[in-house]
């Protein structure tokens, strides 16, 4: 992905160096809590991963050379968002967009949607329109679960952005009141259509990437599409010594995250990315 030297976002919110205040400390605690809080808007489900986790100190983490160019290249990801967001509005809703806030941190920090920990992943807070990332999660994606390169972590941050566009579109909010009357095994399906349609999202935005910013090299799609693979609710369940449960799905399968990728890529259309009339996922 080419995207060094090239324009950063002014919607980040660096919260890298600060300590957490208040009671929420670490994964062990209330911030388990944010699995169930936002677990319909984390882009990527660490759940099954997450016992025995060490827990989240307060104090503040050194900022490292490495997390400064993380830094870096989400806010370039961040602006190509933006911008190719802004254009989708325009061409096929003909309207504005109104772009998310991303914010940065190292550790743990709080959102109106709960206490935000690097083990929990990132997600997207609709209470504030807020994406919420730990860089130090590109390392978790590449290291543990085995989804390296520039375009897999920029696939994590579209992802998040999708959800912004949703809540833009209204889909969220939709979605949480359906959720919210009806039983557990009914919410996670209507979770998993959400996430689906997020991945397909970020499918059309990277197809605009391709196509009017130039930025894709050989190999990223496969990178994005492999880093679907891996944070597939089967692929995660396995890998933590687990049977899968399609019951307790929220994210969708790893060849379903692949497949609705691929579909908002090829065909570059927000209309193809309607999940939640889709007969079969």
């Amino acid at each position: 992905m080419r995207w060094r030297g090239r324009r950063g976002s002014r919607n980040i919110e660096d919260r890298r160096g600060r300590g957490l205040t208040g009671r929420t400390a670490g994964i062990g605690g209330a911030g388990a809590v944010l699995i169930v809080v936002v677990g319909a808007f984390l882009g990527v489900d660490l759940t099954p991963l997450l016992q025995g986790s060490a827990p989240q100190s307060r104090q503040p983490a050194p900022v490292t050379e490495a997390d400064q160019k993380a830094a870096e290249f989400v806010s370039v990801t961040l602006a190509d968002t933006e911008e190719i967001w802004t254009e989708i509005f325009e061409q096929q809703l003909e309207r504005p967009y109104d772009p998310a806030v991303l914010v940065l941190f190292k550790g743990v920090t709080q959102s109106p949607c709960g206490a935000a920990s690097g083990a929990s992943g990132p997600f997207y807070c609709p209470l504030d329109e807020k994406v919420y990332l730990d860089t130090a999660f590109f390392t978790t994606l590449s290291q543990r679960l085995g989804a390296g390169g520039d375009f897999a972590a920029a696939y994590v941050v579209a992802h998040e952005v999708a959800h912004h566009v949703q809540n833009e579109l209204g889909i969220l909010g939709e979605t949480q009141r359906n959720r919210a009357q009806v039983s557990e095994v009914e919410s996670n399906a209507i979770s998993v259509r959400t996430e689906l349609q997020a991945d397909c999202f970020s499918g059309v935005w990277a197809r605009y990437a391709r196509d009017d910013l130039g930025t894709l090299e050989p190999g990223d799609i496969s990178e994005a599409m492999n880093a679907a693979k891996q944070i597939g609710d089967d692929t995660l369940q396995r890998n933590a010594g687990r049977a899968p449960q399609p019951h307790t799905f929220s994210h969708g399968t790893s060849a379903q995250r692949q497949a609705w990728f691929a579909r908002g890529y090829e065909t570059g259309e927000l209309g193809a990315c309607d999940t939640f009339k889709a007969a079969s996922l």
